[in-house]
């Protein structure tokens, strides 16, 4: 019985063949996300990276698009001339040549849902249009209050935190109390940063049962604020 099996299995080899199994190397290939929240007015980036089929002929072009409908909104060519919506408000970060597709897109505004999808052109060797892998913005009107806490032992030790997509232009914070102050920022995802600003001052008993106020201002000057009460 084990034989007759073996013999069927080499004889469905020589009639289809051994499957070909393709690397991811050898396809094209992108890493985008579907979806990505961003403050009007601000600005957001798009994370991507792509593939494509190697080949060994050496390449020294490369030409990304970024593109809405028909209409391109980013490139990496110097001398292209985008239209009046999208000019000088966008650009593609990283390295084509390397697999970097990024795209910054400034100062947001209402129009800019997208969808966006990325195309690639690689002139001695081949292009690819990502059309199925589309990239939509759902775009804020308004940005959420910053999330405070407090701590208070000998020092007030207070931390106000927001989520952005903007780390190149990260908000600025305004505290309603003076003392010392550090901010830092750190990546939360592929497409989200958070930053933290932390206030420490010597309380006064005047300060006790007073509100302390946290307010953000965003790239495009929206602001947004949260207090907590100080309790001794």
């Amino acid at each position: 019985m084990e034989l007759k099996l073996w013999t069927l299995f080499y004889f469905l080899l020589l009639v289809f063949g051994i499957p070909e199994v393709q690397s991811a190397d050898s396809q094209w290939f992108i890493d985008v996300p579907s979806k990505i929240p961003a403050l009007q007015g601000s600005c957001v980036i798009i994370p991507c990276v792509y593939t494509y089929p190697k080949t060994k002929k050496i390449l020294n072009r490369w030409k990304g698009f970024w593109k809405r409908g028909n209409t391109i909104v980013s490139t990496n060519l110097p001398k292209f001339k985008l239209n009046s919506e999208f000019k000088r408000r966008t650009r593609i970060l990283g390295s084509l040549r390397g697999g970097s597709c990024t795209m910054q897109l400034s100062s947001v505004r209402s129009t800019d849902v997208g969808p966006f999808y990325f195309r690639i052109e690689i002139p001695q060797h081949k292009s690819f249009t990502f059309s199925e892998n589309t990239v939509t913005i759902d775009v804020l009107r308004t940005p959420e209050p910053p999330t405070m806490s407090v701590e208070v032992l000998g020092k007030v030790v207070a931390s106000c935190t927001v989520s952005h997509s903007c780390p190149t232009s990260p908000p600025r914070f305004y505290w309603s109390h003076s003392g010392i102050k550090k901010t830092s920022s750190k990546r939360l995802n592929k497409w989200m940063w958070t930053t933290v600003s932390t206030l420490t001052f010597v309380p006064l008993s005047s300060d006790f049962n007073q509100a302390l106020n946290c307010t953000v201002m965003y790239r495009g000057k929206k602001t947004a604020q949260s207090s907590v009460v100080l309790f001794s």
